[in-house]
């Protein structure tokens, strides 16, 4: 079991409120991703779920079981840092299987867990190497392959593919999502990547300026969000944002996403010039200058050929637009 609630938690550093009152139901086997950019407070938030934070205020429950006082090593929980935090003397399976050690485990019970993670994550030919011989993906694995040696109740990774590179974090997201499948444990995961978010979470939870924006399945947020945060963050290229006066719509902000805005060179409701073109060969993005609407992006699939100074036309797809009223909230119709 490893639920998790947080009620009205709050904190402050002197007077500076960094977390401003959140609440939030984690389910027991849920893979729930804290999304939102630098600053938001996202890690902030995990540190105090994992004890490495004080609460200024509110409960933090995992299993029903208030842990606001509770020590980090009592939590049952498991960390997966972005630095990886592995000892440099010690091997992968000594590094694996310290945890257990230190909890005064039989050396039998320990070599059967480490041998279990190991096999989940193919890390047997290395488990002799330190972590000096290791590459930096092969190194994350160990990292998470300590976190499953634990048998937490929950996994926590603050960032954890930050210092991968772009094939690698594909390859290294792809593993955590069977990893979960397959441990059917619950996850708390924090990226400023929406993309990771995306792909990974059952739940996502963006936190804009120590608050929670919104909480959702991935498309939920993407295909009906409450916000214009919550619209411009998640998604790329980002959501457009029109004047909606200007288009004979009520609100103050039209938003529109970049595939349902349709380019014509010969009519359409909003003239612009294009000022570059980005040829991704499965799709093209489009950039567009506008007189009204500033700088607007068109998402095109597959290849096609638009030049810089073309002057073209875009009209939104009605069935597909967003209205937002002057504080940001998304309008009803």
């Amino acid at each position: 079991m490893g639920a998790l609630n947080l009620s009205n938690v709050q904190k402050s550093f002197g007077p500076v409120d960094v977390i401003k009152g959140v609440d939030l139901e984690v389910a027991d086997g849920e893979f729930c991703v804290f999304v939102g950019p630098s600053g938001c407070g996202k890690s902030t938030l995990l540190r105090m779920i994992a004890g490495l934070e004080d609460v200024t205020s509110g409960e933090v429950r995992i299993d029903g079981a208030k842990v606001n006082l509770t020590p980090p090593s009592k939590r049952e929980i498991a960390m997966v840092f972005q630095s990886y935090a592995l000892y440099p003397h010690l091997t992968v399976r000594d590094n694996m299987g310290l945890a257990l050690k230190q909890a005064g485990e039989a050396k039998a019970e320990i070599a059967e867990a480490v041998a279990r993670a190991s096999g989940m994550l193919s890390l047997e030919p290395l488990l002799e190497r330190r972590p000096s011989e290791l590459s930096g993906g092969q190194r994350q694995r160990v990292a998470i392959g300590r976190a499953i040696v634990r048998k937490p109740k929950l996994f926590l990774f603050d960032e954890p593919l930050s210092n991968l590179d772009a094939a690698l974090r594909v390859h290294t997201r792809i593993e955590i999502a069977r990893l979960h499948r397959e441990l059917k444990a619950t996850m708390i995961y924090v990226t400023h990547d929406q993309v990771e978010a995306m792909t990974l979470a059952d739940r996502i939870v963006v936190l804009n300026a120590g608050r929670v924006a919104q909480v959702g399945a991935p498309m939920e947020l993407y295909n009906d969000p409450a916000n214009t945060f919550v619209a411009g963050f998640i998604g790329s290229p980002q959501m457009n944002f029109l004047k909606a006066s200007a288009l004979g719509e009520t609100g103050e902000t039209l938003g529109i996403r970049p595939e349902h805005l349709e380019i014509s060179r010969e009519a359409g409701r909003i003239p612009g010039t294009i000022s570059h073109v980005e040829h991704l060969g499965g799709e093209t993005n489009v950039y567009i200058n506008t007189d009204v609407h500033g700088l607007l992006t068109v998402r095109l699939f597959g290849e096609h050929r638009f030049e810089v100074a073309e002057v073209v036309h875009l009209t939104p797809d009605a069935s597909r637009q967003f209205l937002f009223d002057a504080a940001g909230e998304r309008i009803r119709v």
